[in-house]
Parts: structure tokens; C-alpha cells; sequence
């Protein structure tokens, strides 16, 4: 099969302009571009079945762009989208008409405002809107607010779990979203926990909820106040958490606790909580279980100042000996991490109740070192 003599020549002519984008429509079978001067479009005359004739299309795309019909190697998915696409031919890729070409550019370590501009022309679709709002090139230039408001307009429709957990975490990026946006979303939280760990990971210091500080909480930081200011990780940290907006983001996590809605879910609340504690977190790897890790943490109290984290806990200790669980509780969930699931999800693909009842033995000591943390514990 072979492209028509009129289909050929429209389609040099076209490639003839100085273009930014190419995108073909397999459903109307017609081929647009974008250029300084606006967008351009040329209406196909297949010869027989579509695909076989949008093969040839893109072959003459190639070879006009790239030298070679061979066109974009879609095979090399997994490798594009790990962001190893060369970056000196981004601008080339996308004039291929291949969505694959679109997606390497979007993942692409050398992509600006500018390439996003065009890529989100050619393929606006959810996912690269995702993947560039990951880069401060885009959330600082002129496409950062349009991705967002896009994500934002199709998060309704969203069915997957963790892409709800990234768009929410992605749009509370600063100067993308107001604050009536991001208000908006936390009351949609509340029907849809799964957003709720996207606020905990983007804006763990700033949650829209009010909430009220540990009863204790300003006697503590008075005493804590010189350590803090000296530097140390562990005061600045048990200071953090009992403050009013450290018991929100307390109380936030109990809530997606009680109810993940699938395995997804349960990994980046893991990862969440383990950001907001790092800063405490002990060098030393974390066991594989959550019985271990607590009984690690109650041994590091004992532990001479032979590192910085120790060091750390040690003077804190000696100055709010009755925090001395408290103290525990962060080292714990500074320590928790994917690797926790891996021996349940191994062996389950289960998701709701079911799931929820299978993970017990790594959420039931979470929860206990959040009710300590919380005022709480017995």
C-alpha cells in the first residue's frame, strides 16, 4: 500500500512550515499541525484499511524528520518512560504523530515550558499532564496553571487510585491552585480518602482543617525551645507533632488509616508518613516487620550519643523525660516503608475490607504510635 499522489503532496506541503506539533486523528483520519502561525489540518484519502495506510502516513513523518522510515521505536516503552530519551531531538519527536514519541517527551529529563506547550497540544491526556507538573520548568512557567486546572477538571472521572493520589499532590504545588481550590478538594477528600494522602505528602504543615494542639503542647515547646533552636531533629520534630497543626496531619492519617481503598492507597500513606518523620529517621535500615521496628525504636532510647540521631534523643530525653513514648512513636514511623507490604501483598490482591483486614499487622502498631502521638494512648 502506498499513500495517494494527493495525500503525499498535502502532507509535504505541510511539513514544508517551520511546525512545532504533529497529531493525527485515526478517527476522522486527518493529520494537524501546529506552527507559529496556528494550526493546520489535512484530511487523509486512505487505500484500503486505515491502520495499514496510517502506517505509511507515519512513515513519511519519519523520514522528513528524522531521515529514517523507520519511525519512533515504540517498543522502547519502558525505557522512554523512564526518562532516557536523548534530549537534543525533543522537538523532532514530536512531529512523528506517534503518541509514544509524546510520552518519551513528557518523561523526558530535558523538557521545558516551551516543548511542554507543544506536547500537551498533541497529546492532552491526563497522565502527561502528570508527568510534567513533576518538573519546576513547567509549574513555574505559563503551562503549570493549565495543566492543573485541567487535572482538577478531570479528577471526577479519575478511577485509579494512585493517579488521584499524584493529581492531588501535584496541583498543591505552589502558584498552581488558590485557596478556594484546594479548600474545594479537601471537602471532596471527605467522600474520597484516597485525596487525602496527596495533601499529607504535598502540604503536611498546612492542612485546611482546624484542629486543636496536644494539651501539653505549650509547655513543651518552652521547654524545648533552646534545643530547637540549636538544631536538633528530634525536639524540632516532637514539637512539630504537637502543635495544632501537627495533630491535624495526625488525625489526617488516622482517617485514611481506618479506610485505604486499595493497595495503591496503603503504599503512598506508607511513603507519606515516612516523609513527614524523616528528619528523626536513624540511619540503620528498618526491620521487616512493625513488631521489630517498635522494639528497635524503645532499644535506640537506651543508646549513648554515638550518632547524630541519638545524640539527638538523648538530650531530648533529658530534658521531657515523660516524652519518652512519644520519642518512640516518631522513630517508629520514621522507619515504616513499602517493604512492610511486600510479604502481605505478595500473596493478595485483594482491595477493600478484605485488604484492610490482611494489613492489621503493620496498621494496628501504626495506629498505637499515632494515639501516643495524639494524646491518646492508655
Amino acid at each position: 500500500m502506498e499513500l495517494s499522489a494527493e495525500d503525499a503532496l498535502r502532507l509535504n506541503v505541510l511539513l514544508a512550515n517551520q511546525l512545532q506539533a504533529v497529531r493525527i486523528d485515526e478517527s476522522s483520519m486527518r493529520v494537524h499541525a501546529l506552527s507559529d502561525a496556528g494550526e493546520a489540518s489535512v484530511s487523509l484519502n486512505p487505500r484500503g484499511r486505515d491502520d495499514q495506510y496510517l502506517k505509511k502516513v507515519r512513515e513519511l513523518l519519519s523520514s522528513q524528520i528524522l531521515g529514517s522510515p523507520g519511525g519512533y521505536p515504540v517498543f522502547l516503552r519502558r525505557w522512554t518512560r523512564m526518562g532516557q530519551a536523548r534530549d537534543d531531538n525533543l522537538e523532532q519527536l514530536l512531529l512523528l504523530g506517534e503518541p509514544e514519541a509524546v510520552v518519551a517527551v513528557v518523561h523526558a529529563h530535558g523538557l521545558t515550558d516551551e516543548i511542554a506547550r507543544r506536547a500537551w497540544w498533541a497529546m492532552p491526556v491526563a497522565d502527561n499532564a502528570r508527568r510534567m507538573l513533576e518538573r519546576d520548568c513547567v509549574v513555574n512557567g505559563e503551562m503549570g496553571s493549565e495543566l492543573a486546572e485541567y487535572l482538577i477538571e478531570y479528577l471526577p472521572f479519575e478511577t485509579e487510585h494512585r493517579a488521584m493520589v499524584d493529581t492531588v499532590r501535584l496541583v498543591l504545588q505552589p502558584g498552581l491552585i488558590d485557596s478556594d481550590m484546594r479548600d474545594r478538594l479537601w471537602r471532596q477528600a471527605k467522600r474520597k480518602n484516597s485525596y487525602f494522602v496527596g495533601f499529607m505528602d504535598a502540604i503536611p504543615d498546612s492542612l485546611p482543617e482546624e484542629g486543636r494542639a496536644r494539651a501539653d503542647a505549650d509547655n513543651l515547646q518552652q521547654r524545648l525551645q533552646t534545643l530547637v533552636e540549636a538544631g536538633n531533629p528530634v525536639a524540632r520534630q516532637l514539637c512539630r507533632c504537637v502543635s495544632e497543626r501537627g495533630q491535624v496531619f495526625l488525625k489526617t492519617a488516622e482517617l485514611v488509616m481506618k479506610k485505604p481503598n486499595n493497595q495503591d492507597v496503603v503504599i503512598d500513606f506508607l511513603v507519606a508518613v515516612q516523609h513527614y518523620f524523616a528528619d528523626v529517621c536513624p540511619n540503620n535500615d528498618p526491620a521487616a516487620d512493625m513488631d521489630t521496628i517498635v522494639s528497635d525504636a524503645e532499644a535506640l532510647l537506651e543508646v549513648p550519643g554515638v550518632c547524630p540521631t541519638t545524640t539527638a534523643v538523648q538530650e531530648v530525653l533529658s530534658t521531657v523525660p515523660e516524652c519518652r513514648h512519644d520519642v518512640k512513636a516518631m522513630l517508629a514511623l520514621s522507619w515504616i516503608c513499602e517493604p512492610l507490604m511486600n510479604p502481605i501483598f505478595a500473596r493478595t490482591d485483594a482491595i477493600g475490607s478484605v485488604m484492610r483486614k490482611k494489613i492489621e499487622p503493620v496498621t494496628t502498631p501504626i495506629q498505637h504510635q499515632l494515639d501516643q502521638l495524639l494524646g491518646k494512648a492508655g
